[in-house]
């Protein structure tokens, strides 16, 4: 037996029934032969946090401006938090670590910059609209390795397509087809909302955009009154309940369930569409729109010949705006729309 096929043997031996195997895995969009040291899902991971766009969400916005302050969260910190928490859930319930890891560094490949401000406005400009998970599955499946992609397994592949919550939507409890086929998917799609809400309110509060007394009364008494202690709240719910059920799906009661939701409803109101949190948003999108005009004016400069060709002109523009870093952007930005000065001796 190879190192990989003992990996896999144990697998069979240590995860839950439920779990994923990599040896069972439905297999990628290209077949290729196997590694003899990593299962397949091990190696999906490494192809995540190896390739361009995993490098770039160190300078894309989570929710407030990265620059202007060291300790604010960016994408990047945001996916290994979201990934941190996806494994702590996936290791109690026995499922299957590196899958669970590999969706969770995946997941926002696709996200544009300047946070979801940027989103909206690549989503008013495409015809078609645009949504940051399917431009994250674009990106491995399409974009990365010059247009050859990183051809994943098609369960983190899943997993990365149906992470997606919006904002009203809950993390748990849609309709099988809407959820992810693996409990591994299922995992990412709560820890997301897990991260996120608790170190938006940490962010928040350093920003001067909320206290601590701010907080819904009700909501915090139940998930608690400091980001560790929310958690650790969630953490427990998720696994105690999922097990509860049997690992037919990943579940939580509907106190939590209901109290997590209702932070989230909190932040929106009081952060996400807040007019000082949001002011300078308005000129990222002032930015991406005259980039967007910019750009399609050079295709040949800026964007790549065979998308265009096989896609259309709308196609290779999204692709390279939804790719940029903020401070891209505003650099560009500044190249193609303000005036260089004379230097005269």
């Amino acid at each position: 037996m190879t190192i990989r096929e003992q990996l896999e043997q144990r697998e069979r031996e240590i995860l839950a029934p439920q779990a994923a195997k990599s040896a069972d895995s439905r297999g990628r969009l290209r077949p290729e032969p196997e590694d003899d040291v990593r299962p397949a899902f091990q190696r999906d991971r490494d192809r995540v946090i190896h390739c361009k766009a995993f490098r770039r969400l160190k300078h894309k916005t989570q929710v407030f401006f990265a620059p202007t302050g060291d300790h604010y969260r960016t994408r990047l910190t945001h996916t290994l938090e979201v990934s941190q928490i996806a494994r702590t859930i996936a290791k109690v319930l026995r499922l299957h670590e590196e899958l669970t890891e590999a969706i969770a560094l995946g997941h926002d490949l696709g996200h544009p910059p300047f946070g979801h401000a940027g989103e909206r406005v690549i989503d008013g400009l495409m015809p078609n609209g645009f949504n940051h998970y399917e431009q994250s599955l674009r990106v491995v499946d399409q974009l990365e390795n010059n247009g050859q992609g990183l051809n994943l397994s098609w369960e983190v592949r899943d997993g990365i397509a149906k992470h997606s919550k919006g904002k009203s939507g809950s993390p748990v409890g849609m309709s099988p087809e809407l959820r992810s086929n693996t409990i591994e998917g299922q995992i990412m799609r709560v820890a997301d909302l897990i991260a996120y809400v608790n170190h938006d309110i940490d962010d928040a509060i350093r920003a001067e955009i909320l206290s601590a007394n701010d907080l819904p009364a009700g909501p915090i008494a139940v998930l608690g009154t400091t980001s560790s202690a929310r958690i650790s709240t969630l953490v427990k719910d998720v696994v105690t309940e999922s097990l509860a059920d049997g690992l037919s799906e990943i579940r939580m009661s509907a106190p939590v369930l209901e109290a997590l939701l209702a932070v989230r409803g909190f932040l929106f109101e009081a952060v996400y569409e807040n007019s000082v949190a949001t002011a300078e948003f308005r000129k990222a999108s002032d930015i991406l729109s005259g980039l967007w005009e910019k750009v399609r004016e050079r295709p040949s400069e800026f964007l790549d010949a065979r998308t265009i060709e096989h896609e259309g002109l709308d196609a290779a523009t999204r692709d390279f705006i939804a790719g940029m870093t903020d401070r891209y952007a505003v650099r560009l930005f500044e190249q193609l729309y303000i005036p260089k000065p004379w230097a005269i001796d």
